[in-house]
């Protein structure tokens, strides 16, 4: 093994490595060689989907000739039960894209997500770009997480996992073994993942712990497997979920499970999840998707949403990456109103349904709809006045199906990034709104 030392971006190169043994010359040339920044990128469907799957697939699979310098190279699917060292197959190595390799039929190489963000990046950066997709439809986080990382969240031994999706491999870590584990010692700038939909009724309420501890595991493994020039805390990056139909009912699993992306928080980068950013896709729905709704066809969204992430996150871009979040959430009693301050400006568009409060009373809670009442740059009040006993928490677009296709209530007015979905418990709290305030 040969680790060189960094050479500034660009190329092509030729690589060549000689050995002599007694009067015998081997010698190995490797051609049209790039340096530049490597990212992996992984998950199930929504990140395997490929170019010819989303909208306007013709116009996107022909503007390939300005980007020959993102490189592809698409991971067979494959499972085994112990880490292998190196990978069984490809089924694309390292190559130029072309109409062919980006169109390659169904849920096949090369994913849209993966090079959509990597064209995003190479438009900013301006130099070479590598894109590694290794995903598989329909797979749990748990065939993706090593057994170490599974241990380390309490997770519980091989069960079934029910599903109505189309399901891939579920066994526990066959796809870290043979599907990540074996490209530890590449060089990574980071990690892109799409990921989630078949834990939305496995193993759910243990995804809060199971992703941050994947991420951790990743960034440790390709780390020390580069010899230290992977970054130790590399940039990852991830989707949110989008929406899908499933007749699921508002307390499904689906908003929780994005939720739990965020490890409870919300928001990313945050202390369970630093170096980490996120691309909020609840408003990227698609009803009519020939590939059923939990595989909406905007890709390009997404992948703009994740290489702003990026850029700010990776490359210490100054912009606004993520929409804005509540800060300070205020009980007007008196006037029956729970006025909300964002970090940043919101734009508004009316929505009556999709801000919740939890009213209790006697012990027993129910969710109600809160009305938004009035709203300014940065602040927005909710009528309360439906819950006359103790309101105990409020959340925002928590359900499957938040809103339609880029018409969620709240945005960042510039960036036209969506405000994620959340949910606060209110503390300090009197039944007869004499309680002024509750951060």
């Amino acid at each position: 093994m040969v680790v060189l030392d960094p050479v500034k971006p660009g190329g092509p190169y030729e690589v060549m490595a000689q050995q002599i043994l007694g009067r015998k010359n081997f010698t190995l040339r490797i051609h049209d060689v790039l340096f530049g920044d490597v990212w992996l990128c992984s998950g199930q469907s929504n990140m395997q989907m490929t170019v010819s799957q989303i909208f306007n697939a013709t116009s996107e699979l022909s503007n390939t000739a300005a980007y020959q310098s993102v490189h592809i190279l698409s991971v067979s699917l494959n499972q085994a039960q112990q880490e292998l060292e190196d990978l069984a197959e490809v089924d694309l190595r390292w190559s130029k894209p072309t109409l062919e390799n980006l169109g390659h039929g169904n849920f096949t190489y090369m994913s849209a997500v993966c090079w959509l963000f990597g064209r995003y990046l190479h438009d900013t950066l301006r130099y070479p770009v590598g894109l590694l997709s290794s995903s598989w439809a329909g797979t749990p986080i748990e065939a993706w997480s090593s057994g170490r990382s599974l241990k380390a969240c309490g997770v519980p031994r091989q069960g079934s996992m029910p599903s109505d999706l189309e399901t891939g491999p579920s066994e526990y870590s066959v796809l870290w073994n043979a599907m990540i584990h074996p490209l530890r010692n590449m060089t990574l700038k980071g990690v892109i993942w799409y990921q989630g939909e078949s834990n939305v009724n496995f193993n759910r309420d243990l995804y809060n712990c199971t992703f941050p501890a994947l991420v951790e595991d990743w960034r440790q493994t390709f780390h020390d497997g580069s010899q230290g020039q992977t970054e130790r805390f590399f940039p990852f990056g991830f989707v949110q979920l989008s929406s899908y139909l499933s007749g699921a009912t508002p307390n499904d699993g689906l908003p929780q499970i994005r939720w739990h992306q965020t490890a409870d928080f919300g928001y990313v980068p945050n202390l369970r999840m630093p170096n980490t950013f996120m691309a909020v896709a609840m408003d990227l729905c698609d009803r009519n998707s020939p590939f059923g709704s939990t595989h909406p066809r905007d890709k390009q969204t997404v992948a703009y949403r994740l290489h702003l992430g990026a850029r700010a996150v990776a490359y210490g871009a100054k912009l606004t990456f993520q929409g804005p979040l509540p800060q300070k959430i205020e009980l007007l009693g008196d006037m029956g109103l729970l006025n909300l301050t964002y970090s940043q400006p919101i734009q508004v568009q009316r929505h009556n349904k999709i801000f919740e409060i939890s009213c209790c009373s006697d012990h027993q809670c129910k969710w109600l709809p809160a009305p938004m009442d009035t709203f300014s740059a940065q602040t927005l009040a909710l009528n309360v006045k439906s819950c006359r006993d103790s309101l105990a928490a409020v959340r925002y677009a928590w359900t499957a199906w938040p809103c339609e296709y880029k018409q969620c209530p709240l945005y960042h007015p510039t960036s036209a990034l969506p405000v994620p979905p959340f949910t606060a418990f209110i503390t300090n709290q009197i039944p007869g709104y004499r309680s002024k305030v509750a951060k």
